[in-house]
């Protein structure tokens, strides 16, 4: 089988330890309102293509030595990765057998009991949590968040490494009270998650202008270091979370 790619990206540091390949795979079940890769939230434009799965397979096995040697691996990126499940499953059963490390980033937004044995096979899990009201989750993503609320308790009991990511933007959740929510979620429902703090950033407007798409509101803004580290601290201090940066 196969499925539909934006790019393999070789070489990386960020999203899992060691020396990585990023798999950005089409397709997504969310519209958020400030998405970075707005080529990935469908099939069906000219920044994406098909690959077939033999072919990917080829091209990471290439890449195996930079990850034996540096406690590396692969990262199932997006888009989203859980929006193409058959073709995940394909290459995450490939590639657990070869004994390479797997990552997977994901909205949360997908059925668990599908993706349940991909998920087993991870060994480490990246979860968004981008709001804690549904309805404003809704407004901001064009989807409610109660799937994603339930995914991130499941993940949570199914014991592989897990991190949740809050992508943190002025004028959607950037504030004291919607945060505190947050975290309170997680301490409560995802004991020994990790946490990630991902601020604001504008690099992906450029691919907004390529696909003929308006660019994201400018009301969306990056907190301050100070600000995040405020944060960063009032999760450790009042809730106990673990704070991790894989950026």
């Amino acid at each position: 089988m196969g499925g539909y790619l934006m790019q393999l990206q070789n070489f990386s540091v960020n999203d899992g330890e060691g020396i990585r390949t990023i798999i950005f795979m089409a397709g997504c079940p969310l519209r958020c309102a400030w998405c970075a890769n707005p080529e990935g939230q469908t099939c069906q434009n000219t920044m994406t293509h098909w690959a077939e799965t033999d072919e990917v397979l080829q091209k990471l096995r290439k890449q195996e030595i930079f990850y034996r040697y540096s406690d590396g691996g692969v990262t199932f990126s997006g888009g989203e990765a859980t929006a193409q499940p058959q073709f995940l499953a394909e290459l995450t059963d490939a590639l657990y057998d070869d004994g390479i490390s797997l990552a997977l980033e994901t909205c949360g937004q997908f059925d668990f009991d599908t993706l349940r044995p991909v998920l087993q096979k991870m060994d480490l899990i990246f979860m968004d949590l981008k709001h804690p009201d549904t309805e404003a989750h809704r407004r901001f993503t064009g989807v409610g968040n109660e799937t994603i609320l339930q995914n991130l308790q499941k993940t949570a009991a199914l014991g592989v490494p897990l991190v949740v990511r809050i992508p943190v933007i002025a004028g959607v959740n950037a504030d004291d009270a919607t945060l505190q929510k947050v975290f309170g979620f997680i301490r409560q429902n995802c004991p020994g998650a990790g946490l990630e703090l991902l601020p604001y950033h504008r690099y992906g407007e450029a691919k907004y202008d390529k696909l003929g798409l308006p660019r994201p509101s400018a009301a969306f803004a990056a907190p301050t270091k100070a600000q995040l580290a405020r944060w960063e601290e009032m999760a450790v201090a009042q809730y106990g979370i673990q704070v991790v940066s894989y950026k």
